[in-house]
């Protein structure tokens, strides 16, 4: 047996949609797309499911009729290295519908939730000087969108 888990997102009758989102936002790739069958009692010749790539994770978006929501218990987190990339995925990823949350947490327009943190931010938190990964974590709770620079100002300053 490989040992490999596969992330499921399940869609009202937005998987299609979902993949083609995620695939351009992360610069992914679509592995393949399969259709219910046209004599389906479900969702005859509707796309069933959307299989793709991203960082090298295979997830499957699946449309299955009915009403989906995420919730906060699961998210993906994406460690950006610098604050272009915080903005990318932060931008994309909250536009048309998206929220922003607390603390670089937000769900996109499909409800689902996200942490974007970079990098720098557990690495700041972790520091044996508590007094500088205290200042480090106030900032953070301050912010929704986490600013790098914000960040290593309020370690450099403590």
């Amino acid at each position: 047996m490989r040992n490999k888990i596969t992330p499921f997102l399940l869609f009202r009758d937005e998987a299609e949609a979902a993949a083609d989102f995620y695939v351009s936002t992360f610069n992914g790739k679509l592995l393949s797309v399969e259709r219910y069958p046209e004599n389906s009692p479900v969702m005859a010749g509707l796309v069933m499911t959307a299989s793709f790539e991203i960082f090298g994770m295979k997830v499957v978006a699946l449309n299955w009729g009915q009403e989906a929501k995420f919730t906060e218990t699961v998210s993906f987190a994406i460690e950006p290295d610098t604050q272009e990339e915080v903005d990318h995925y932060w931008n994309t990823l909250t536009a048309d519908g998206g929220q922003e949350v607390q603390c670089g947490w937000l769900k996109d327009k499909f409800g689902f939730s996200w942490q974007v943190a970079p990098e720098i931010l557990p690495r700041l938190m972790k520091d044996p000087d508590r007094k500088k990964a205290n200042a480090v974590m106030q900032a953070m709770m301050k912010m929704k969108k986490i600013i790098i620079a914000d960040l290593q100002a309020a370690y450099d300053n403590a």
